[in-house]
């Protein structure tokens, strides 16, 4: 019987040095087959989540599952199997600028499969007209808006009918048009081919509109809420109701962790300033 959990965190622990741990004994399962969006602030580990589910790194403590196997980074067999079984959609795109847009797209095919260039040739041109850019094939990179670059990247990302996609921030950097149609991209792709999908984002609207599932997290990898948008939405938590709706005032503070501002400056003793902060009521 297959599981419904296709990803599962249990317990993992993760830091890139042991000064500043990013994720702390985090637990989340991400359901088969549905869109969830990972929201939370810059620096709560929301990149860093979906670099131990490609295997890029090793948990601290804790396992990374992904569809019942845990994940070993020290497998080299394993991890290009599973790597097989998924499609990435970087932050910045992460395009070949010395490829066109119809080599970007090949590439993994042409890496990973033995297929002949006549098939490549016709997939390529179907994943591109998937996105609304079949007849910017022959274009090189430098030729392409911003916009048309992150749907380039979406093309090679599902170039291979990944069962996982995962996506690193698909909305920042593009206008209201070229966002919207990424997300209705996002919604259909996974709708039409099953696969199950991770969306890192900071943008609200878009994810709460295209997902089954969403989770926000806190710096440490604390888990402030999750369940279905309408749920996060319509929360009465302080720290999630800030986030969802954008408030400046409330439990996250603009200022990352810093000493008073004239210790830094000189104008106040180090002493001092924690004797006045312990004093303060």
């Amino acid at each position: 019987m297959t599981s419904e959990t296709f990803i599962e965190i249990d317990h993992v622990t993760f830091g890139y040095d042991a000064s500043r741990v990013i994720l702390g004994d985090l637990s989340l399962r991400f359901p088969r087959g549905k869109v969830t969006a990972i929201l939370g602030g810059s620096g709560c580990g929301k990149t860093t989540l979906l670099r131990l589910i490609g295997g890029m790194y090793a948990a601290s403590r804790g396992r990374v599952v992904f569809d019942g196997e845990t994940v070993d980074t020290r497998n080299a067999e394993q991890l290009h199997r599973l790597r097989r079984r998924l499609g990435m959609l970087f932050q910045f795109g992460a395009l070949f600028t010395d490829l066109t847009v119809f080599d970007n797209v090949a590439f993994p095919l042409r890496e990973h499969t033995a297929l002949p260039e006549a098939m490549i040739r016709d997939l390529v041109l179907m994943k591109l007209n998937a996105v609304g850019l079949r007849g910017a094939a022959g274009l090189r990179i430098s030729e392409v808006s911003g916009g048309m670059a992150r749907r380039i990247a979406l093309a090679r990302a599902i170039a291979l009918d990944p069962e996982l996609i995962m996506y690193d921030e698909p909305f920042a950097g593009l206008d209201l048009i070229s966002m919207g149609v990424a997300a209705k991209l996002i919604r259909t792709l996974n709708d039409v081919t099953g696969a199950t999908s991770l969306v890192v984002s900071h943008d609200v609207p878009e994810c709460m509109a295209i997902s089954d599932h969403v989770v926000l997290l806190a710096p440490g990898g604390r888990i402030v809420a999750q369940g279905r948008p309408a749920e996060l939405m319509e929360s009465t938590d302080p720290e999630t109701r800030q986030f969802v709706h954008g408030e400046p005032d409330g439990p996250v503070k603009f200022h990352y962790p810093a000493p008073e501002i004239g210790v830094d400056f000189g104008i106040v003793p180090a002493a001092a300033a924690a004797t006045a902060g312990a004093a303060a009521p």
